[in-house]
């Protein structure tokens, strides 16, 4: 197995932090256009909430209840397989402590934070490019499907086949489907139950509401129940368990928003392809290897545009979804004169 071990590291760098460039290049956030992440630019209206949502600590059958809204859009049969949990992110970071030692492989170049998680809690981890060089010395097999960032993505039979390979040994499939609303057809949680799968879903990316901090984790019941047990009670605070609720229920939003979101994406690539080449993406992101990708982000970064770019990959640049007319000119604009 040809792999590269990881190296546990303190900082890694995201999307987002607007703070940083602003201070960097000038001006206040609210003057930037952020398309250094992979979030909808248009946002599900927030609803408006009763005053209890906000006041009292949300109920255990409201939670309940949630939870059965979220499994039925997830394709998910029995809403035991399925926890909320403030964010995937805590998630990522739970996951690792409920399970021995083991040797850990990430697919990779993906999202850093899954390797760095296994790595801090002391299991051995291998960064691989392809499920083809694993072997059978591996444990748990981190795939984020469709990945960030290059948008790669496994057909849902391979990886269930891996997952039923790994449990037979004690393993784990761990799927990140962070992004995966805008290609339901590659999605498993419709197998969520099923030994060694391991889930994670992101409410924020595909709604536009990142700030909500709302994320799930999918798995067989008895290994819902421990995490569960190890997240504690009121997972998921009162207005995000109602506006979920609602957004999860909105099938002509969501309709709407899949087909706009492919249309905006397709012009991103159209725009982005005179100025490199296009290795891959979402319908919520693309990225872009240029041979000036250093001028691109510095020219961007002086219109007060923030993109993603990546250290160990000098040529890639991110790129999300403008979104607002607005916007895009800005973003044509300054494209226009690099």
């Amino acid at each position: 197995m040809m792999d590269r071990p990881h190296h546990f590291q303190k900082e890694r760098e995201h999307g987002g932090a607007l703070a940083n460039a602003a201070a960097i290049y000038g001006r206040d956030v609210g003057d930037w256009v952020d398309l250094s992440t992979g979030i909808n630019p248009i946002s599900y209206p927030i609803p408006v909430l009763s005053t209890e949502a906000w006041t009292r600590l949300p109920e255990a059958n409201a939670h309940q209840a949630f939870q059965a809204v979220a499994a039925d859009y997830l394709g998910v049969t029995d809403p035991h397989l399925i926890t909320a949990a403030p964010g995937t992110q805590c998630l990522i970071q739970m996951l690792p402590g409920l399970r021995p030692v083991s040797n850990v492989a990430v697919i990779s170049p993906t999202y850093n934070e899954h390797a760095h998680v296994w790595a801090s809690f002391g299991h051995r981890v291998v960064e691989v490019s392809g499920l083809e060089q694993l072997d059978d010395s591996i444990d748990v097999v981190v795939v984020v499907n469709p990945n960030n960032p290059d948008g790669q993505t496994y057909q849902p039979d391979i990886l269930l086949d891996l997952a039923d390979t790994l449990s037979a040994r004690g393993g784990w499939l761990v799927v990140d489907e962070a992004f995966a609303d805008v290609t339901p057809e590659f999605s498993v949680a419709s197998a969520a139950g099923r030994a060694g799968l391991v889930v994670l879903r992101s409410f924020g990316k595909f709604f536009g509401l990142a700030g909500l901090r709302l994320g799930f984790l999918l798995g067989p019941a008895a290994f819902i129940a421990m995490a569960r047990e190890r997240i504690g009670p009121w997972p998921v605070n009162g207005p995000a368990l109602a506006i979920a609720a609602q957004a999860y229920g909105d099938a002509a939003w969501i309709a709407a928003h899949r087909q706009a979101l492919a249309q905006q994406a397709a012009k991103l690539r159209q725009v982005l392809a005179r100025h490199g080449r296009i290795i891959g993406g979402t319908d919520l992101f693309v990225l872009l290897q240029a041979d000036n990708s250093a001028a691109l982000h510095a020219g961007l970064a002086a219109a007060r545009i923030h993109v993603r770019d990546f250290a160990e990959q000098g040529a890639w640049l991110r790129f999300g979804l403008p979104g607002e007319e607005t916007a895009w000119k800005r973003f044509e604009a300054a494209l226009a004169l690099i």
